[in-house]
């Protein structure tokens, strides 16, 4: 499905936001569309960067690049998926949206996700001013931020129900596990998991809060009771009206 260039001016609750598509230069010669958000006012000194779910850039993805604009930011939501698929396009949350998504998140290697957030990051830190970026990742988007904030001079990180971090199941967690990599981590880590996450146990989040809790990242880890694996998101089957404001309320105060 094809998403249309937004309107210059928009207003959500009591902030005037701006938003624009625009291209972001990637070093090996692409060129990487972007959904940008900002505040009519003042910035932040926070930019941030949300990196998207399976989808790709979709309504949902964009709402929450408004919303973080709407308290203050400056937010991108990059296509990561800029080399493999047609930008301004993203996936029906369904089972060939999937199959189609999983597609190209196994064509999206770790080297090419980290050049992304970086080139996202100059644009950001050159182009608008902002001091730091931090990232706000969904799902594949989570582990694509885990990876980033492991890699890249990353202040705050945001990481909710991010998968396959303890596994090497996709590429960006090759050549060792992306959980391998916390070292590297300099910033803060928010993660926040639904309790009945199918496809994150028990075991995988033990693993990620010892990763953390070892090599001294500063973090918090968040687990829902009884709330499933992609609960942010109004409309689906496992969306969570209160697990949904509370990471609302701890994302806005970890980029505050």
């Amino acid at each position: 499905m094809l998403w249309s260039p937004p309107g210059a001016m928009h207003r959500l609750g009591s902030m005037d936001i701006l938003r624009e598509r625009i291209e972001v230069p990637v070093p090996d010669g692409t060129a990487m569309a972007g959904y940008l958000a900002r505040p009519a006012g003042e910035i932040a000194p926070v930019g941030v960067i949300v990196a998207h779910e399976l989808f790709g850039v979709n309504p949902d993805i964009r709402s929450i690049v408004d919303e973080i604009a709407a308290a203050g930011h400056l937010v991108i939501a990059p296509e990561f998926y800029h080399r493999d698929a047609e930008q301004g396009r993203y996936l029906a949350r369904d089972d060939d949206g999937r199959r189609a998504g999983f597609a190209l998140l196994h064509k999206l290697s770790r080297a090419g996700a980290i050049a992304d957030v970086r080139a996202a990051m100059t644009t950001l830190t050159s182009r608008y001013a902002v001091r730091e970026v931090a990232l706000v990742g969904f799902s594949a988007g989570g582990h694509l931020a885990y990876l980033a904030a492991a890699s890249l001079p990353i202040s705050r990180t945001a990481v909710l129900y991010g998968g396959w971090l303890p596994t090497t199941d996709i590429p960006l967690s090759r050549p060792e596990p992306t959980l391998e990599l916390t070292p590297g981590i300099s910033g803060q880590v928010l993660c926040l998991y639904g309790g009945n996450d199918a496809l994150i146990d028990a075991d995988q989040l033990e693993r990620i809060s010892t990763a953390l809790r070892s090599n001294e990242v500063q973090h918090e880890l968040v687990v829902y009771p009884g709330v499933q694996h992609a609960f942010f998101w109004a409309g689906t089957p496992a969306f969570d009206r209160d697990a949904r404001d509370d990471a609302m309320k701890r994302i806005l105060a970890l980029l505050a």
